[in-house]
């Protein structure tokens, strides 16, 4: 598996920070529930990948 870079890994946090976001503004309008779904799963998959995937070492 490749690791993360910092540039990659920051993109990411940013990426599931704002699908966060995005979700709890939806669910608190009680939108659609396609746009919760969708939402949750790019949130999830962001930081799952940032908690499993190692990150690049200098050197």
């Amino acid at each position: 598996m490749l690791p993360l870079t910092p540039t990659i890994a920051t993109l990411l946090f940013v990426l599931g920070c704002l699908a966060g976001y995005r979700y709890r503004r939806v669910w608190k309008a009680e939108g659609p529930r396609w746009q919760l779904w969708l939402y949750g799963l790019v949130a999830a998959a962001a930081l799952l990948i940032l908690a499993f995937v190692p990150m690049a070492t200098p050197g």
